[in-house]
């Protein structure tokens, strides 16, 4: 990744893209979207994680997030990536995945001659970070994370997709708690 794709400023807001190597359908099955959102849960309480906005699709997850406290960004993502890539894998391995062959096979010749993976590599490198400068950049990003389930013709309207920050901003219930963001964003 380019420098102008990392995390480097604490506590700023980010649009981030976490993307299942080989663009694997991994969260097609609820017991894996259920992983990524509890973990996502335990770092907001434990890590100081701020979800802006976030979205949970077949192959990706995007959020737009920041930290508080001493918690730097780079650090709660590096070990979210690692905690819901082991669970996820061992999840498949002990399950009853129809594709569990073909997905491990995959995700251990991602890892292959990866000295810091030692068995099997789910997340592909980097975040895609780009840093929130400016509210219009904000809603940019928040719509077109919303719309994902749209484009993908998974929903009609996005707050009918229920794993996504769509739910909290149309006053729905919603499976994660998030802080709305309402036209007062904080950037430089």
């Amino acid at each position: 990744m380019g420098s102008n794709l990392t995390i480097r400023e604490k506590h700023k807001p980010y649009f981030l893209t976490m993307t299942v190597v080989g663009w694997i359908d991994v969260f097609t099955r609820n017991k894996h979207k259920l992983i990524i959102l509890n973990a996502l849960k335990y770092c907001q309480e434990n890590k100081g994680l701020i979800i802006l906005g976030w979205c949970l699709m077949s192959n990706h997850l995007h959020l737009i997030a920041t930290t508080e406290g001493d918690n730097h960004l780079s650090d709660v993502v590096r070990d979210f990536k690692k905690f819901t890539s082991k669970k996820i894998v061992s999840e498949i391995l002990e399950g009853t995945e129809s594709r569990k062959r073909w997905m491990i096979a995959n995700f251990y010749y991602a890892g292959k001659y990866l000295n810091r993976v030692k068995n099997y590599k789910l997340w592909r490198d980097g975040n895609h970070a780009l840093i929130i400068y400016s509210p219009s950049f904000f809603y940019q990003k928040l719509n077109y994370i919303h719309n994902n389930p749209v484009k993908a013709m998974i929903v009609e309207k996005p707050e009918e997709y229920l794993f996504s920050s769509a739910r909290n901003y149309a006053s729905k219930d919603a499976l994660l708690d998030i802080v709305i963001e309402s036209q007062r964003l904080v950037t430089y």
